[in-house]
């Protein structure tokens, strides 16, 4: 069984950078799509970022296009969202996720596994 571990959140000031890491274990990760996403207070589960098994592609979000980049360190197990010019709107839980049958997806019912959550604020 997989389980999904994040870590890496925190405060920020707006413009500031941060890597959130999605650690797995019960499987290796390069078995499986893996994404990223996060939820507001009062809002809807958000899509970022997902990257394709092994050596397969990503895809990205509008609002995550040119300032967040997703990969995958298959050796650690670990996949990363890197987060620059980080915006007080981007506060949120940030979850990664993972679709262990299927392709890339942007859709949150396509994913099977969901880690904790990792918060992250960003102060104006």
């Amino acid at each position: 069984q997989v389980r999904l571990v994040e870590s890496g959140g925190g405060l920020v000031q707006a413009g500031g950078s941060l890597r959130l890491s999605c650690a797995a274990s019960g499987r290796t990760s390069s078995f499986f799509v893996t994404g990223w996403f996060r939820q507001a207070p009062g809002k809807e589960r958000e899509f970022l970022a997902t990257i394709g098994r092994s050596l397969t592609g990503t895809y990205y979000a509008d609002s995550a296009k040119g300032r967040f980049t997703i990969s995958r360190d298959n050796a650690k197990n670990t996949v990363y969202l890197q987060m620059n010019s980080l915006k007080p709107e981007d506060t949120a839980v940030y979850y990664c996720a993972a679709r262990t049958l299927g392709l890339v997806s942007a859709r949150v019912s396509d994913y099977d596994v969901w880690g904790q959550g990792t918060q992250v604020t960003v102060s104006s």
